[in-house]
C-alpha cells in the first residue's frame, strides 16, 4: 500500500470498495437486460436458432437432443418465463396450443419452469388445461413434478383434471414421490382420492414411503389415507 493510500481515511477506502461492487453489479444487470431484449427480438422475429444459441450460452438451456428443432417461439418464451415475448406472440396470432412432435404445449413448458405468470396468460388465451403429451403428461403433472404449488392451484382453478381413470402419469403420485408436500396439499384441497391405487405405482402413501418423503406421508395421513 502506498503512502498516499495509507494517509486516506479508512471510511473513504471502504466506500471505494462498495462503489466498485456497485459498478460491477450495475454492469452485470445491464448485460442481462441487453440479453433479454435481444432474445425477445429474435423470438418475435422467428429466429429460433439464434434465440436458442443465446439461451444455451447465457442461460444454460441445452441446445442439443433436438429439443429446439420443433419448438415454436411460444414454447421458447413460456419455458424461459418471458411474459413480454409471450404476450407479443399471442397478439400476433400464434396458436396458444401449438404442439411439438411430442405433443408438448407452451403450457406444459410454463408449468415445468414454474412460470405462473406465463401459465396464467396462456390459460386466459384459451390454452387446453388438460393437454397430454405422447407420454400422457399433463401441465398439472409438470407443475407437481417441479414442485410449483402456485401453478398447480392455477391449473385446477381453470379445470385441470387432478386424477385420471387410465394409467396416465399421476400428479398426486409424482408430488408424493418427489416430496412436494405443498403441491400435495393443493391437490388434497381439491378433493383427490388419496387412496388411488395404480397398478404400476401403488397408492400415493406407498410411493411417499418408498421415497421416504416424511412431509408428504404426514399430509396423506392427515387427509385420511389408509
Amino acid at each position: 500500500m502506498t503512502v498516499i493510500e495509507e494517509s486516506r481515511p479508512f471510511a473513504q477506502q471502504l466506500s471505494n470498495v462498495y462503489f466498485t461492487i456497485l459498478s460491477l453489479f450495475c454492469f452485470k444487470l445491464f448485460v442481462k437486460i441487453s440479453l433479454a431484449i435481444l432474445s425477445h427480438f429474435y423470438i418475435v422475429k422467428g429466429n429460433r436458432k439464434e434465440a436458442a444459441r443465446i439461451a444455451a450460452e447465457f442461460y444454460g438451456v441445452p441446445q442439443g437432443q433436438g429439443s429446439w428443432a420443433d419448438r415454436s417461439p411460444l414454447h421458447e418464451a413460456a419455458s424461459q418465463g418471458r411474459l413480454l415475448s409471450l404476450k407479443t406472440l399471442l397478439s400476433q396470432g400464434y396458436n396458444v396450443d401449438t404442439l411439438t412432435i411430442d405433443q408438448v404445449t407452451p403450457l406444459h413448458e410454463a408449468c415445468l419452469g414454474d412460470h405462473v405468470g406465463c401459465a396464467r396468460i396462456l390459460l386466459e388465451a384459451g390454452a387446453n388445461v388438460n393437454a397430454t403429451t405422447i407420454d400422457g403428461v399433463t401441465p398439472l403433472f409438470n407443475a407437481c413434478s417441479r414442485g410449483s404449488a402456485a401453478c398447480a392451484e392455477l391449473l385446477l382453478q381453470y379445470g385441470a383434471k387432478a386424477q385420471w381413470e387410465s394409467c396416465l402419469p399421476s400428479p398426486t403420485h409424482e408430488a408424493a414421490s418427489r416430496g412436494h408436500s405443498e403441491c400435495l396439499e393443493v391437490l388434497i384441497s381439491w378433493g383427490i382420492d388419496v387412496d388411488q391405487d395404480l397398478p404400476h405405482l401403488g397408492t400415493p402413501l406407498y410411493v411417499a414411503c418408498v421415497s421416504q418423503q416424511i412431509h408428504c406421508i404426514r399430509k396423506l395421513l392427515y387427509a385420511g389415507t389408509s
